[in-house]
C-alpha cells in the first residue's frame, strides 16, 4: 500500500519525459487520482436480487477490461524498459480481472452474504490485499497496491463515478492519474490545482485544451509515472519541456523554482500590455477575444485583455450530470457570463456534445456511436432532438437582452443545417415574444463553424445563409487529415500547417471577404504566436484563444509588420513541405518580445 511522504525515507530523484500539453512550470505535492478514497455504499440485498446483483458486477468488471485494453494499447507503441514494465503492470491488472479467486470470492459474497456488488468488492480485494501484505516478499508485498487498484476500477464502474471533485486538495497540489478527462479537467480549481501529468493523453486533445485555458501547466503521456509516484511526493511538471520529476534533488528544485519565478515574471509584463490595442507596427488593428469553457473564465479574460468572447464552450452546462439544464439554468448561466464580459461581444456555440466530450445525460439516450467524431452530435444532435435545441436556443435569446451576443453552430456541414436553425430561432423568439419575455428587436447573429473540410470547400454557399464564420482549426486538421488529436500515438502526424489545412483556411477566408461577413480563427493555431504572421498575411482579422495565450499573441502582432506578414503567408502557401512553412514562419519578423517586455509596453 502507498505511504505518505512521512511514512517513509527519503527516495532518488526521477525524471520522466512526456508530452508538453500545458506551458509553465507547477511545484507542488503529488495528489493520485488513481489512489483516492472511495466511497463505498453498503448495503444488504434480497434473495431474488442476487442474480441481477451479479450481473451488474460482470458489467462491472467487463467494462474494467475494456478500459485496461485501451490503455494497454496506447502503451504498446512507446519505448524503453518503463514501457515493458508498464505492459507486465496492465497484463497483471488484465490477469486479476479474469483471477477465478478475485471473480469466485466476489460472486460468492453477494450469493452467500447478500452483500451489494461495491461492498463485495471491496471486503474480497481488502482481504486479498491484506494477504499479500502479509508475505515477507517485496515483490509480492507489492501486488497489494495492485489489487486494491484494479479493485477501485471496479467499485468506480458499479458506482458510475467516472470523475472526482478536486475541491479538497491542498493548494498547489499536483494531480497525477492514469487519464485526465476534459471533465476531470474543467473540475480543477486553478486555486488549488497547480499542475497536473497523466499516462495518456495527446496535445492536441480537449484536456490540454483545457489546461492551457486554465494556465494550467500539464503534461500527458507520461509513461511509467503512476508505478513510482506515491501521494505526498514532491512533483515538478514542466509543462514547456513536457518532464515530471519526482522527488527532485535540492539543486534541481532551486533551479525550478527560479524557472517558475521568471515565468511569472513574463507573465507579469506580458500583461502591461492589456490596455494597448493589438496592432502591427504598420496600422492593423487586430481583433483578439477569448474562447471560455466555464462561466468562471470571464473574470480571466477580462483581466487578460480581451475584447470579447469568440467562443463560448456550452458543453460544461451538461457535463457531469444525470439530467439536463432547462431553460432557467441556462439562461442565468449565460446571464451572468454577459454581464461578467461588462458589454463586451460573446459569441455562444450550441451544444456540442459528441466525441470525447459526452454528456451522460444526453449518451444514455442515444448510446454511444460506432465512429462518435462521425456521428450523432453538435448541430445533428439539435435538430434531431428538438426540445433539447429550442430550450437552449431559448436560453441565449434571453441572454441576448444583456449585451452584443452572437450564436455560432458547430459541426455545419451544409446550408440546410443552417436554414433549419434559423427556422427554430424564428419559433422560439415569437414563442418567447409572446410570454412576455424581453428580447432585442433585432435576433443575433447568426454564424457557422467551419471544422469540416466539407464546410471549408462550401464556403461560398455557407456564406450565403451565414452571418459570420468561425474557423475551428482543430477539427479541420483533424478531419482533413483524419487523425484523432487526442490520441498521442499519432501526434506527430497531426498537423494545422499541413498544406492540405493551409488550403482550406485561405479557401475559407477568401469566401468571408467575398460575401463581406466576419471571420475569426477560434481554433489553436490562433493562441500560438508564431502562426499570427501566417493567419493576418491571409486576411484574418479576428482572433479567439484561451485567455492566457492573448498577451504572448498581442505582443507578436504589435512587432509584426502586415506587409510583411502579406508576403510570408504568400510564400507559405507556395510551399508543400511543413518543415519549410514552420521555417518560413519562424523567420517571418525578428523576434523582438524581449524589447516589449523591457519597456516597449509600459
Amino acid at each position: 500500500m502507498r505511504n505518505n511522504r512521512g511514512d517513509r525515507p527519503e527516495r532518488d530523484e526521477i525524471v520522466f519525459e512526456g508530452l508538453a500539453a500545458s506551458p509553465g512550470v507547477a511545484i507542488g505535492l503529488a495528489h493520485l487520482r488513481e489512489s483516492r478514497s472511495l466511497k463505498v455504499v453498503e448495503y444488504l440485498i434480497a434473495k431474488p436480487q442476487v442474480a441481477a446483483e451479479i450481473n451488474r458486477f460482470r458489467g462491472a468488471v467487463a467494462k474494467a477490461g475494456r478500459q485496461l485494453m485501451k490503455v494497454r494499447s496506447k502503451a504498446s507503441d512507446l519505448h524503453g524498459t518503463a514501457a515493458e514494465e508498464l505492459g507486465y503492470l496492465l497484463d497483471a491488472h488484465l490477469q486479476m480481472l479474469d483471477s477465478s479467486r478475485l471473480l469466485s470470492g466476489v460472486t460468492q459474497r453477494i450469493e452467500n452474504e447478500r452483500r451489494n456488488a461495491e461492498s463485495a468488492v471491496w471486503v474480497e480485494i481488502e482481504s486479498l490485499a491484506t494477504q499479500f501484505e502479509a508475505i515477507d516478499d517485496a515483490y509480492l508485498k507489492s501486488r497489494a497496491a495492485e489489487v486494491r487498484e484494479v479493485g477501485n476500477r471496479i467499485i468506480r464502474n458499479l458506482a458510475s463515478s467516472d470523475f472526482a471533485s478536486f475541491s479538497d486538495l491542498e493548494e498547489g497540489s499536483i494531480i497525477l492519474g492514469e487519464e485526465i478527462t476534459p471533465a476531470d479537467t474543467a473540475l480543477m480549481d486553478p486555486k488549488r490545482v497547480g499542475g497536473f501529468a497523466t499516462l495518456v493523453g495527446g496535445t492536441e486533445g480537449h484536456t490540454a485544451i483545457m489546461a492551457r485555458s486554465l494556465g494550467l501547466p500539464a503534461v500527458l503521456g507520461c509513461t511509467g509515472l503512476l508505478q513510482e509516484a506515491c501521494p505526498g511526493d514532491q512533483v515538478i511538471v514542466d509543462g514547456s519541456r513536457g518532464l515530471v520529476i519526482l522527488n527532485p534533488s535540492q539543486g534541481r528544485l532551486k533551479d525550478y523554482l527560479r524557472q517558475r519565478e521568471a515565468y511569472r515574471a513574463e507573465a507579469v509584463a506580458l500583461m502591461k500590455l492589456r490596455h494597448l490595442a493589438a496592432e502591427t507596427t504598420d496600422g492593423l488593428r487586430v481583433v483578439l477575444q477569448a474562447n471560455l469553457e466555464m462561466p468562471r473564465d470571464a473574470a480571466q479574460a477580462v483581466m487578460a485583455g480581451a475584447e470579447g468572447v469568440g467562443l463560448l464552450r456550452t458543453e460544461f452546462l451538461f457535463m457531469n450530470r444525470d439530467d439536463l439544464p432547462d431553460e432557467e439554468e441556462q439562461y442565468e448561466t449565460l446571464r451572468e457570463i454577459m454581464e461578467g464580459m461588462g458589454g463586451r461581444p460573446v459569441t455562444v456555440r450550441t451544444l456540442d456534445v459528441g466525441g470525447e466530450k459526452l454528456a451522460s445525460a444526453i449518451s444514455r439516450r442515444h448510446g454511444e456511436s460506432a465512429n462518435p467524431a462521425l456521428g450523432l452530435r453538435a448541430v445533428r444532435l439539435g435538430l434531431r432532438e428538438p426540445e433539447l435545441m429550442e430550450t437552449q436556443i431559448a436560453a441565449i435569446l434571453r441572454a441576448s437582452a444583456h449585451g452584443p451576443l452572437r450564436i455560432l453552430l458547430p459541426m455545419i456541414s451544409a446550408r440546410e443545417e443552417v436554414e433549419a436553425v434559423r427556422m427554430v430561432i424564428g419559433r422560439v423568439a415569437d414563442r418567447l415574444r409572446a410570454q412576455g419575455r424581453q428580447l432585442p428587436d433585432r435576433l443575433p447573429p447568426l454564424g457557422v463553424m467551419i471544422e469540416v473540410p466539407g464546410a471549408a470547400l462550401a464556403a461560398d454557399t455557407l456564406a450565403d445563409v451565414s452571418d459570420f464564420f468561425a474557423l475551428g482549426t482543430n477539427d479541420l486538421t483533424m478531419y482533413t487529415l483524419a487523425i484523432d488529436r487526442g490520441d498521442e500515438r499519432l501526434a506527430h502526424l497531426y498537423n494545422p500547417l499541413h498544406p492540405a489545412v493551409l488550403r482550406l483556411l485561405q479557401f475559407t477566408i477568401e469566401a468571408a471577404r467575398r460575401a463581406s461577413i466576419p471571420l475569426s480563427v477560434c481554433g489553436e493555431i490562433a493562441g500560438d504566436p508564431r502562426y499570427a504572421p501566417l493567419l493576418l498575411g491571409l486576411g484574418v482579422r479576428e482572433l479567439s484563444m484561451a485567455s492566457a495565450a492573448l498577451p504572448r499573441v498581442k505582443a507578436r502582432i504589435r512587432e509584426l509588420c502586415l506587409t510583411e506578414a502579406v508576403d510570408c503567408a504568400a510564400a507559405v502557401m507556395r510551399q508543400h513541405d511543413s518543415a519549410t512553412i514552420a521555417t518560413l514562419l519562424d523567420g517571418c519578423g525578428a523576434n523582438q518580445t524581449e524589447p516589449l517586455l523591457s519597456g516597449k509596453a509600459s
